[in-house]
């Protein structure tokens, strides 16, 4: 078996090569006319190729004599719906609403925005424009009207595919009244809605615009309608996808076809460990780049059986409803966000719901989107028995920058690190010179251009934004806007956003280091640190803690202990000499907590509602917090 460090030295030797033969896991129509064609900013891979996204991921295993392997499980605590749909079948409702698209008149190259709740008919929505070579813009369902209209505006869709609602723990939310708000207040028009009606509620289509999914794929069956798969350029768009948190403008990521593919097949089988037929479980959403990734594409691509999970950690119904579908599914590795494991572990603690479960058929966790703290990472260790793999990726990216990869080899894993990059990425910690940081020394994390495949080659009808934004502060380089180090082994920590390094009187300190600290005490759920502005010392820290379900110390007791906690770990130089306890904390509906935005409250500088945000409410109570403790102090 081969060696992870054999395996990156070759990519390093011959990328193009190293690329190449990753290629040939993929079904091509027509070959490429260059591996790499790369002009100094976003690189194009397989070049002139011809391909199709969702022959692959469907047909080409049909035609393998896997027509009735399960591809797609559907499990939906909020509604009582189970479903699985084999290969065969998923194929074949694929191919149907393909052809109500073209119906419709969808083209090669024209946008369908998706506005979906986490459903199996957003899944075939989105492999349907696969299928026909159009692009898909999938948009979170239940946004904001307004911030639905940007992207409306900035993608100019030609169909939207949308549902009636939405549904999550003790409450409904109604997508249509959203929809028909955004399409009013946005200056494009699309041709037409495709609404599916839920049971929980129907909504009211408007005649001439909207039309019933129900409908139209039962007309296309009865007509025998099925849209074959449409070949397109390795380099054409398969889809936009707006980056969490944007304000104003939103920033569209374009992803191309042909990279797209080999790099998440290359990354389910070397990065994850999974082999076609194994239950591959990414408890996302199909709204955000992990849905995108590996709830959709690359399980598919690989020949797996891919989870789609309409529910929460907890309250739907308990703290182990992850635990209830890994047993009945019998899931081969997971893949979720850490805030997802700290709620878990907030309301049960001691891991008592687990008992009684199955959990043998589980060989891994993988935990990425939200830096996963060495607290909860021993946590899941302990409770589960598996080994708990921290990776690290960006929208942008599309799959992992550095992970351990369990399925070339298990490297020894060190707590707060997602350990190294993988094959494609050359990743760099820059000082504040500009030059390669020492072992251990903060900087900003760069990686050497050109991006592997699979990485974003543009933004949507910006070129010029996608210099500015990623490419002009270190030339030669990707800046990922995160900060951190490496150590003597070469293993990264990524410790905060470049905005989250503080600056506390000369001293540049990092808020991920803190929040480390602080989430080891023992009646600590989760926490999130900032940076406030101070008039001596130009910024000090500030901490927010969310205790654990069942403390019942006084308050004032525990913040002292996690004070002192902070000045022990990292010295009087952190100033950290405040904390405050807290319900909750913001979050987008991805599970990033919202730092910046409490740092401007906390400044008294002018601040937006974020438009992924997961819980207007609590930004409230932060506020409420603040105001307390005497901030915003002008």
């Amino acid at each position: 078996m081969a060696h992870y460090a054999d395996i990156y030295e070759s990519w390093a030797r011959a990328p193009e090569a190293f690329w190449e033969g990753a290629a040939k896991t993929i079904d091509w129509e027509a070959p490429w006319d260059k591996v790499l064609d790369w002009q100094g900013a976003g690189a194009t891979w397989f070049k002139g190729a011809r391909c199709n996204t969702a022959y692959n991921c469907l047909d080409r295993h049909v035609e393998a004599g896997r027509s009735e392997a399960v591809a797609l499980i559907y499990d939906s605590p909020v509604t009582g719906k189970k479903k699985q749909f084999t290969y065969a079948q998923l194929t074949e409702k694929v191919a149907r609403f393909a052809a109500v698209l073209q119906r419709h008149g969808v083209q090669k190259g024209e946008r369908v925005l998706i506005y979906m709740p986490m459903v199996p008919q957003a899944v075939v929505a989105m492999l349907a424009c696969a299928r026909i070579g159009a692009i898909h813009s999938v948009v979170f369902g239940g946004f904001a009207a307004k911030e639905l209209a940007t992207r409306i505006d900035d993608a100019r869709p030609k169909l939207m595919v949308s549902a009636s609602c939405g549904i999550e723990p003790g409450r409904t939310v109604s997508y249509k009244p959203l929809l028909d708000e955004a399409i009013a207040l946005s200056a494009h028009k699309p041709d037409g809605c495709i609404i599916f009606q839920r049971e929980r509620e129907k909504a009211s289509l408007i005649p001439g615009r909207d039309h019933d999914w129900k409908e139209e794929m039962d007309r296309a069956e009865a007509a025998g309608e099925e849209a074959a798969p449409v070949p397109v350029l390795s380099e054409d768009p398969l889809y936009i996808l707006y980056t969490s948190g944007t304000t104003g403008q939103p920033k569209g990521v374009v992803r191309d076809n042909g990279g797209h593919m080999v790099a998440l097949q290359w990354s389910m089988a070397n990065v994850y460990g999974m082999q076609p037929g194994d239950v591959f479980w990414a408890a996302s959403d199909v709204g955000w780049v992990v849905g995108h990734s590996y709830i959709v594409y690359g399980p598919l691509l690989q020949g797996c059986t891919s989870v789609l999970y309409e529910g929460k950690p907890v309250g739907t119904p308990d703290a182990g409803a992850f635990w209830r579908v890994i047993e009945e599914y019998k899931v081969k590795a997971l893949f979720t966000a850490p805030t997802a494991f700290r709620a878990i572990k907030k309301e049960d603690p001691e891991a008592k719901l687990m008992a009684g479960y199955d959990l043998s058929s589980l060989k891994t966790l993988f935990l990425a989107g939200e830096r996963a703290d060495p607290d909860t990472l021993s946590w899941a260790e302990k409770a589960l028995g598996v080994p708990v793999i921290d990776h690290w990726w960006q929208t942008e990216t599309g799959w992992a920058i550095a992970a351990n990869p369990a399925g070339i080899e298990l490297l020894p894993v060190k707590h707060g690190s997602p350990a190294l990059a993988m094959p494609g990425y050359d990743v760099r910690v820059l000082g504040p010179d500009g030059k390669d940081a020492a072992p251990g020394e903060n900087g900003a994390i760069v990686v050497k251009l050109p991006l592997p495949p699979g990485c974003l080659p543009t933004l949507w009808n910006d070129e010029a934004r996608f210099r500015s934004a990623y490419l002009e502060d270190f030339p030669g380089y990707y800046k990922t806007a995160d900060a951190g180090f490496k150590d003597e082994d070469g293993y990264l920590y990524i410790m905060a956003r470049t905005d989250d390094i503080i600056n506390v009187a000369g001293h540049r300190l990092s808020t991920g280091g803190m929040e480390e600290v602080l989430a080891a005490h023992p009646d600590v759920a989760e926490c999130a640190v900032i940076g406030i502005a101070d008039a001596m010392k130009g910024q000090v820290p500030a901490g927010f803690l969310v205790l654990n379900a069942g403390v019942s110390r006084p308050e004032e007791e525990i913040v002292r202990e996690a004070v002192a906690l902070v000045r022990e770990k990292i010295g009087p130089v952190a100033s950290f000499k405040q904390a405050f306890v807290v319900e909750r904390l913001p979050k987008t509906r991805s599970g990033k907590i919202l730092r910046g935005t409490m740092r401007k409250m906390a400044d008294g500088e002018s601040w937006t509602l974020p438009a992924t945000i997961d819980d207007p409410a609590i930004l409230d109570e932060i506020g409420g917090t603040l105001k307390e403790a005497g901030y915003p102090k002008t």
